[in-house]
C-alpha cells in the first residue's frame, strides 16, 4: 500500500478519535453547566440511592410490610422527587459513613448522629429528631462514668458512641472500650441482656424501643448533651440536591406530617412499665395458647391482623373469657349488652361469640372513620370510638378543629379527648361528659400489646444476627452458655 493512504488513514483516525473526544466533553460539560446538577440527574435516572441500615429506628418489615422512621421518611421525599428508592445495607455501621463520604449514595438515611467530626467527610441536611446517648446495663449499674472501667463495655465502630468516649477518656484516662465492627446497637444490647458484656451505649429512642422488647434492660444515665439525627450527603459543591432536602424537611415540619410520623414509631413506646410488661409476657405463654386459633381463625375472617384482635382482647379483658366488670360489660371483647344484642351474640361469656362480636364490632367503627383519614391515625380514631363512643370521638374531633388542631391526626386529637372531662369543654359539646383521658391510654396500650405479640410471635432477628456473628468471632465467657432456643427476657 503506497505511503500516501497510510498516512490518510492514520490522519482519518486521528480525526476520528478527536470527534468522539470532543463529544464526550461536550457531553460532561453540558451535564455540569448546563442545569444537569445531582437533582436532576436523579430525576433524570428515576432512582434515589438510600444508604441505611436495618433496624426498628430506620427501617424493618411489619405486619403491613416495609416500614420504620427513615423508609417512611425517604419514601416521602421519593415521592415529592417522583422517583423511585434503591436502598443500599452496607455491611457495617462504619461502612454506611465510609460510603456516602465517598459519595457511594446519594444520601445516607440511618440514624445518623450530627457530629463536628463527620461534618468534615459529610454533609448534613436539617435534622429531624433530637436524642441523648445513654448508659445501658442489666446486672451491674455504674453510678459515675468512672465506674464503666469496672466492667465490659463494648460500643459499636464508628458510631457517635466512640467519638463521646474518646472525648470523656481525656477526663477519665481509665475509661476503656471495645468497638465492635460487626453488631450493631440492637446486638450490643442483647449481649448486654444476656450478660455477655456489662454496659453498651445506645441513642435514647433505640434503648426505648428495644428495653420494650427485653424489660430488664436499664438505663443507667445519660452521657452527654442531647444531639441531633439527620440525614447525610457527600460532600459536594453542588447544591441542588441538598436544597431540595432542605425544603422537603420545611414542608413536613410545617403541615405537621414529621410529628406525624415521629408519633407513629415513638408515641407508644414508653407506655408499658416493667410489671405490664412481664405480666403480659406471662400472659402469653399462660393464657393466649388457648385463644390464638380463634384469633387467627376470626381475624382472616374479617381481614385483620390476629395480634391486634388479640391485643384488643387483652386490653379489655387479659384473656380472662369470664372476666365481667362493674358495669357489666363481659367476655374476652367486654361487650356490652346492648352491643352483644346489636350484633346478635347470645352469650357474651362464650369465646369463640365474644371475639367475633368484638371483630364485628371493630370493623364497624372503622368503616365509621372517614376515609380520608390515612393510616394508621384511621386505625387508632377507631380503636378511641371501641372504647369511649363514635360520638364522643366526633366531639373531640370537632374541639380539635375549633383550636386550630387537625382533626384527622390521632396526635392531635388525644390531647384533646382529656379535656371531655372538664365542664369548660364537655359542655360546648354534643354528647356531653366522657372519661376522655381512658381510650388515649387504651389506645396506647393496644399499641404497645401489639408491638409485642408482633416481636414474640415472631424469629428474633436480633438474636440471629448476634448468633451469626458469634459464630464468627465471639468467644463466650467461662459460664456463661447462651441458650438460642428462645429469646431471653
Amino acid at each position: 500500500m503506497p505511503a500516501v493512504h497510510i498516512q490518510r488513514n492514520a490522519f482519518l483516525i486521528l480525526i476520528i478519535g478527536l470527534v468522539l473526544l470532543t463529544l464526550v466533553a461536550c457531553e460532561n460539560h453540558s451535564s455540569q453547566h448546563l442545569g444537569f446538577n445531582k437533582l436532576e440527574q436523579i430525576r433524570s435516572t428515576g432512582v434515589l440511592k438510600v444508604l441505611t441500615r436495618q433496624d426498628p429506628t430506620t427501617y424493618y418489615e411489619g405486619p403491613e410490610g416495609l416500614t420504620g422512621l427513615e423508609y417512611d421518611l425517604v419514601q416521602l421525599f421519593a415521592k415529592q422527587l417522583k422517583v423511585e428508592v434503591e436502598f443500599i445495607f452496607p455491611d457495617s455501621f462504619d461502612a454506611i459513613l465510609q460510603d456516602i463520604a465517598a459519595g457511594k449514595a446519594d444520601i445516607a438515611a440511618a440514624g445518623l448522629t450530627v457530629t463536628e467530626e463527620r461534618k468534615q467527610k459529610m454533609r448534613f441536611a436539617p435534622p429531624y429528631q433530637t436524642i441523648t446517648e445513654q448508659v445501658v446495663y442489666r446486672y451491674k449499674r455504674p453510678k459515675t462514668i468512672a465506674d464503666l472501667s469496672e466492667g465490659i463495655l463494648e460500643v459499636v465502630k464508628g458510631s457517635s458512641h466512640v467519638a463521646t468516649l474518646n472525648r470523656l477518656k481525656k477526663q477519665y484516662p481509665k475509661l476503656e472500650w471495645q468497638e465492635n465492627s460487626k453488631l450493631d446497637s440492637d446486638g450490643l444490647l442483647y449481649l448486654v441482656n444476656v450478660g455477655l458484656i456489662d454496659f453498651t451505649i445506645a441513642d435514647s429512642h433505640q434503648a426505648a424501643i428495644i428495653r420494650s422488647y427485653y424489660p430488664k434492660l436499664n438505663i443507667a444515665f445519660n452521657l452527654a448533651e442531647p444531639q441531633h439525627l439527620a440525614w447525610a450527603l457527600p460532600l459536594s459543591d453542588d447544591d441542588s440536591l441538598y436544597q431540595e432536602i432542605v425544603r422537603f424537611f420545611q414542608k413536613i415540619k410545617q403541615d405537621g406530617t414529621l410529628k406525624a410520623l415521629l408519633e407513629k414509631h415513638y408515641g407508644h413506646i414508653n407506655n408499658l412499665n416493667y410489671v405490664g410488661n412481664c405480666t403480659f409476657r406471662k400472659h402469653v405463654k399462660e393464657r393466649l395458647p388457648k385463644y390464638e386459633a380463634l384469633f387467627k381463625a376470626t381475624a382472616k375472617k374479617y381481614q385483620l391482623d390476629w395480634r391486634f384482635l388479640a391485643a384488643i382482647s387483652y386490653q379489655e379483658s387479659h384473656w380472662n373469657p369470664k372476666a365481667v366488670s362493674p358495669t357489666g360489660v363481659k367476655g374476652l371483647m367486654m361487650l356490652t349488652q346492648a352491643t352483644a344484642r346489636q350484633l346478635g351474640i347470645k352469650n357474651r361469656l362464650d369465646p369463640a361469640q365474644s371475639i367475633d362480636g368484638g371483630a364485628r364490632y371493630f370493623k364497624q367503627r372503622l368503616q365509621k372513620i372517614p376515609s380520608r383519614i390515612p393510616e394508621p391515625d384511621r386505625i387508632w380514631f377507631a380503636l378511641a370510638s371501641y372504647n369511649i363512643g363514635f360520638g364522643h370521638l366526633e366531639d373531640a374531633r370537632i374541639l380539635a378543629q375549633k383550636m386550630g388542631k387537625n382533626p384527622d391526626k390521632w396526635l392531635d386529637v388525644k390531647k384533646i379527648l382529656p379535656l371531655l372531662s372538664k365542664p369548660k369543654w364537655y359542655k360546648k359539646t354534643k354528647h356531653g361528659y366522657a372519661r376522655g383521658r381512658e381510650p388515649v391510654r387504651y389506645v396506647e396500650n393496644i399499641r404497645s400489646y401489639y408491638d409485642l405479640l408482633i416481636w414474640l410471635t415472631k424469629d428474633d432477628q436480633i438474636q440471629k444476627n448476634v448468633m451469626i456473628e458469634k459464630e464468627k468471632e465471639i468467644e463466650l465467657p467461662p459460664n456463661k452458655a447462651l441458650d438460642v432456643t428462645s429469646p431471653v427476657l
